[in-house]
């Protein structure tokens, strides 16, 4: 049923192109509407410039509207190119407006927003570099500091440490606005990269990456905070895209530089020179970022009370308990009972109030949207950090050329993004959700078959560009899911949720799969040795290979079937 059929009374959402002499654009807003029944279409209004224009909204009629007319009333967003933005009155046409937040000075690169477009779309073009380079240079950087052992501590620090930080940048940009944790973020990134470049132990090298990722986490939650205030509503669906663009460029040439800067100058240099590219980005953004208006007074409070919030107690015990888990599956020991008790008390009833009701039974709708994508974020992260370690010391490849075989992923990634916005795969948005993990789990369970002898090295890339283009699938309609069964005001808080759940799956399954690659032998791993000469050390290390991804193919598979239980 579509919401501009006539005599039926309900709800209806509906999405649609406004044309008119005066806009083009996408309408989002509330709607009245006649008819019986719960159902999504397409609702129509006549706009005052003699377009018309569709809106997404809850249509809930009491009188019959002629022709199953939809008028929108406050609340209507739109996107678009200039002049798109509706504003209406209850029983009036919508009529378009002009923008403070941009009027006539264009989109996202107009000159309103110019500065702060291409400053943001620069730290996050950043992050996503380090985040493809680290790939790269992490086995050459392990076997040089000898922690093999530890090999993934050198991830899980950092996503365990962002987890915190995310909430903790929630609650601060909420009382003080984003500047401070974006700033504070920024430094706190850069300063991990210098203790890491630095690091003469592995255990240096962990704290370095743990204070990335507090600044990581500080950085990606204020960013959001800055688009909300920065850009209309209109622009923000495009400057969020922009978030996504930015990563393709680095993930295609970071692991060549990482790869090539490594093998010709060190791994220390992938993490040294990062900082001195984060000044350019600050002195474009500074002056946007300075005129920001101010949000309404939340709360008072200093840096005790943000301390102190029920949000970032329950991100912090997540993230203390995470680390005592991981630390007791690594040192399989009577004594480590203590520290993987004291974790597990820590971890599970803090990561049950942190995400919606009914996420660990995969309850229908949001439950399951928001558990997905912990599943499907944590399965590919795990899988790709042994990637680059398993090439190289299992088939003599060059960090430069395992860090290629990651490549493809991003590639098909945005195609997969892409695939799934088209208009008439709508109906079908659960089952690719469903259709993303089922290829994620062939692409994870294709990779170790390089272990194999006669296999090519090559069947990592390819398999990867499978993966990607199912998570291309899988992530984008798990955001569009969840905007669409949040209510209006819990839009916030569940994507929120989105987030968190995203940062717990890469802390569980990296965690859980550094435990199984020592517990199968991984950890005796020899620091130096470029590849495995003897039969029956290659035949043990690999074994410890093939146990991450088998596992994590498996997890891939268990969200294929939650997949179901979306709609």
């Amino acid at each position: 049923m579509t919401a501009d059929r006539p005599h039926d009374f309900g709800t209806g959402a509906g999405t649609g192109i406004g044309t008119g002499p005066d806009h083009l654009g996408t309408d989002e807003g509330s709607a009245s509407a006649s008819g019986i029944g719960t159902h999504e279409g397409a609702g129509r209004g006549t706009g005052t410039d003699g377009g018309t224009s569709t809106g997404i909204g809850t249509a809930e009629a009491a009188d019959a509207a002629p022709d199953g007319e939809i008028t929108a009333i406050p609340g209507a967003e739109t996107t678009g190119i200039p002049g798109a933005e509706i504003t209406a009155t209850p029983g009036h046409p919508a009529r378009p407006v002009s923008d403070s937040g941009g009027g006539t000075d264009g989109g996202i690169l107009g000159r309103a927003h110019r500065a702060l477009t291409l400053g943001i779309i620069s730290v996050v073009s950043l992050v996503a570099f380090e985040a493809s380079a680290v790939n790269t240079a992490m086995p050459v950087a392990a076997r040089a500091l000898d922690g093999i052992g530890l090999y993934a501590f050198g991830f899980s620090a950092f996503f365990t440490a962002s987890l915190f930080a995310m909430a903790l940048a929630g609650e601060w940009s909420d009382r003080r606005g984003p500047l401070g944790p974006l700033f504070s973020g920024i430094a706190a990134f850069g300063t991990g990269l210098l203790i890491a470049g630095a690091a003469r132990s592995m255990g240096m090298f962990i704290v370095g990456r743990g204070v990335q990722g507090i600044g990581g986490g500080l950085v990606v939650v204020s960013l959001y905070v800055v688009v909300g205030r920065a850009y209309p509503e209109r622009l923000r669906p495009s400057i969020m895209a922009s978030f996504s663009a930015a990563w393709v460029v680095p993930v295609i040439v970071g692991p060549l530089v990482a790869g090539t800067v490594t093998e010709h100058l060190g791994w220390r240099w992938v993490f040294l020179a990062i900082p001195v590219l984060i000044l350019l980005p600050l002195v474009v953004m500074l002056p946007a970022l300075r005129t920001l208006p101010r949000a309404r007074p939340a709360p008072a409070g200093g840096v005790r009370q943000v301390l102190g919030s029920r949000r970032c107690l329950l991100a912090l015990a997540v993230a203390v308990g995470a680390c005592l888990l991981q630390y007791a599956g690594q040192h399989p020991a009577w004594p480590a009972l203590l520290p993987a008790a004291v974790g597990l008390a820590l971890l599970a009833p803090s990561i049950v109030r942190l995400l919606p009701r009914g996420t660990f039974r995969a309850a229908r709708g949001l439950p399951s949207v928001v558990l997905l994508r912990g599943l499907a974020a944590g399965a590919l992260v795990a899988a790709e950090s042994f990637i680059p370690l398993m090439l190289v010391t299992q088939r003599g490849l060059s960090a430069t050329l395992a860090g290629l075989s990651l490549t493809g992923g991003g590639l098909t990634w945005a195609l997969g993004s892409y695939v799934q916005s088209r208009p008439r795969l709508e109906p079908h948005r659960e089952r690719l959700m469903g259709l993303g993990m089922v290829l994620l789990a062939l692409a994870i369970a294709l990779v170790p078959l390089a272990l194999l002898d006669g296999v090519p090295a090559g069947i990592v890339a390819a398999a990867w560009t499978i993966g990607g283009f199912g998570m291309g699938l899988n992530i984008s309609s798990a955001g569009v899911l969840l905007l669409k069964l949040s209510r209006p005001e819990e839009a916030g808080s569940n994507s929120a949720s989105l987030q968190m759940s995203d940062a717990l799956g890469n802390v569980t399954f990296v965690g859980l799969g550094g435990v199984l690659f020592v517990a199968f032998g991984g950890g005796e791993m020899a620091a130096h040795a470029p590849a495995m000469t003897s039969a029956s050390g290659a035949a043990g290390h690999s074994a410890a290979f093939a146990s991450v991804f088998a596992t994590m193919a498996l997890v891939a598979l268990t969200g294929a079937v939650a997949a179901c239980r979306v709609k």
